[in-house]
């Protein structure tokens, strides 16, 4: 065990900082309900996307990351699309400002302003909350798993089992690490509400930034005096049909885990990850702390900068740090310790077995305060979008919507504290993090796109048609991965899709269209584009001055500059670390390019306020 008591105390005066954060805040945020769940609508742009940041900047995607770059080399930055990373863009340009146009708490409320609040609305709030509760265990049990593989190769469970009164079997010591650390996170988030999330990210981020720049530092200094060996086609982001790419001569075991991993035909996977994620970004946020830091925003002008703020914010010093550290695990792979008890050879335990054999002391505990503190910010914000929805969408719309403050207070800690719960129950039987990973991009947010792409852009569509679409999602994403075991989710979508596609309609035709009143209050409050126009016709009946968004095109064209504009922000830290500096500066030229044009196309057309 590497931790001195000097990293030590750094940890233990983070984790005293969260304590701190939360009890000082939490007076303000019981002052009212969007006090607690959104910060009052007072935070900063800024400030909110630092916060969004740091909620994305994760253990157990951090782990993730990491362990593909060494695999699949540059080509790894294209994986993340399975999320996918470039829905961030479609909420810059203009979905972020649609949204936090309708001033509502959470998405499941937001359904109101689009279908009414008849039979099919009503189903349609539920099945919306009931999806923001699987994605929200989802995500808890990810961080959760990933928190407790990455502690435990620093604090080994031989040190620490002879003061614990009870046995716990090797392939579940990661769980209690999970909950060991798990208890900081619940405590400021349940007491200082959106407000504690939001501080408690600004600190971590800060943490982070520097905690990657040193990493950087020591693996670019590393590569000086050792070569780099790795596989033709290793230092290309470009690809074939299949990916082909041989570690046998160097280490061999790679091999199986690409062929595990399902990868092998990249190019079908590309052309899957790209139409999936396409769709699931024009179909808007999921419900989970992403959207509610949008709702958060002071406008729709805040709103779009917040969530163009974030690729700014996380992409670079992100993935400073994930080179750095895939730079070091391939240089030093023998020094590396990638045998767990109970489970085998492991490649997500690249990063913690680095971190611990070349991070100096000083630098660990700040590292690894840091990552606790992504951990514990992905976790509470996760854990306060779910208490929105439980408390907001449940309590307050079904069971007691005249409640005072104090009460409202108590029902979201026993919310919160149920959901904690039921997360670290459902940890116990997930595999690793790449499994619940491609569970939750492959089939929740796959069950998610039909009906919340429709919402957005189909008049006629109603709650009905949203309910059974959700439905028809939920349950393929639900059961796909028994029916078709051994298959990657993403290959699987299209079949979901389509089965989401049908129930849409066939729930939509067989009843009748929203009320036109509510259509004409959403069309002219959110201004969307898409197919409006019986609607539009009868608003500029009543009001001739009246504009529609006729912004399909510039929206569209500045989407694939943002993409562009984004990767290049993931590719120049990467190949900055590989010292590999002809690619570094045509890529940081391409940033600069794309930020310029999207400063004439983008910013400078946002609204004044």
């Amino acid at each position: 065990m590497k931790l001195s008591l000097i990293d030590g105390l750094i940890v233990l005066a983070y984790l005293l900082i969260t304590v701190i954060i939360g009890l000082a805040l939490k007076k303000k945020a019981q002052q009212s309900k969007d006090s607690y769940l959104l910060g009052g609508k007072s935070l900063p742009w800024y400030m909110l996307g630092l916060s969004n940041a740091s909620g994305m900047f994760d253990i157990s995607g951090t782990v993730w990351l990491v362990t593909i770059l060494v695999v699949y080399g540059i080509k790894s930055i294209w994986l993340p699309w399975l999320w996918p990373v470039f829905n961030q863009i479609f909420l810059m340009i203009f979905l972020s400002m649609w949204l936090r146009r309708s001033n509502v708490t959470t998405g499941a409320e937001w359904i109101g302003t689009r279908f009414g609040f008849n039979s099919g609305a009503r189903k349609s709030h539920i099945i919306v909350v009931i999806f923001a509760l699987i994605m929200g265990l989802g995500y808890l049990t990810y961080g959760f798993i990933g928190l407790g593989k990455f502690v435990e190769i620093f604090i080994p469970w031989e040190y620490l089992s002879a003061y614990v009164p009870f046995d716990i079997p090797a392939e579940y010591v990661p769980h209690f690490y999970g909950i060991a650390f798990t208890l900081f996170a619940i405590f400021y988030s349940l007491m200082g509400g959106m407000m504690s999330i939001v501080w408690a990210d600004v600190v971590q981020y800060f943490i982070m930034a520097v905690s990657s720049i040193v990493i950087a530092i020591i693996a670019m200094n590393a590569l000086i005096d050792n070569p780099l060996l790795v596989p033709d086609g290793w230092m290309s982001p470009f690809f074939g049909w299949e990916l082909n790419m041989d570690w046998s001569s160097i280490i061999p075991e790679i091999n199986q885990k690409i062929r595990d991993d399902g990868f092998g035909l990249f190019s079908v996977l590309f052309m899957m990850m790209v139409f999936k994620g396409v769709l699931v970004s024009l179909a808007g946020p999921a419900p989970t702390y992403d959207m509610q830091k949008i709702l958060s925003a002071k406008s729709e002008r805040e709103a779009a900068l917040m969530s163009g703020s974030v690729s700014v914010i996380l992409m670079p010093i992100r993935y400073l740090m994930i080179a750095g550290f895939g730079v070091l695990g391939l240089l030093f792979y023998e020094q590396l310790d990638l045998m767990v008890p109970g489970r085998g050879l492991d490649f997500e335990q690249i990063l913690p077995s680095a971190i611990n054999q070349f991070v100096p002391v000083g630098f660990l505990g700040l590292l690894l305060a840091g990552l606790l503190a992504a951990f514990m910010s992905t976790f509470a914000g996760t854990l306060n979008a779910a208490q929105a929805y439980l408390v907001n969408d449940i309590y307050l719309k079904y069971i007691n919507p005249e409640a005072e403050n104090v009460k409202i207070q108590s029902v979201n800690i026993v919310a919160g504290l149920g959901m904690v719960v039921f997360s670290i129950i459902l940890g116990f039987f997930a595999k690793d993090v790449n499994d619940v990973l491609q569970w939750i991009v492959g089939g929740l947010y796959g069950s998610y796109v039909a009906a919340n792409v429709l919402k957005w852009y189909w008049w006629r569509f109603n709650g009905n048609g949203f309910f059974w679409g959700m439905v028809g999602g939920l349950i393929p994403a639900l059961t796909f991965r028994f029916i078709f075991d051994g298959i990657l989710d993403t290959y699987t979508f299209p079949l979901m899709l389509l089965i989401s596609v049908i129930a849409c309609l066939i729930g939509t035709y067989s009843a009748p269209p929203v009320d036109e009143e509510i259509l004409k209050k959403f069309y002219k409050n959110v201004r969307p584009w898409g197919f409006w126009k019986p609607i539009h016709e009868k608003v500029v009946a009543e009001e001739p001055s009246f504009k529609k968004n006729s912004n399909f095109k510039r929206d569209m064209a500045n989407v694939a500059v943002g993409i562009v504009w984004q990767t290049a922000l993931v590719v120049f830290p990467v190949y900055l670390v590989l010292m590999e500096f002809t690619p570094m500066l045509i890529s940081l030229s391409i940033a600069l390019v794309t930020s310029f044009i999207l400063k004439k196309n983008w910013y400078d057309r946002l609204p004044a306020t």
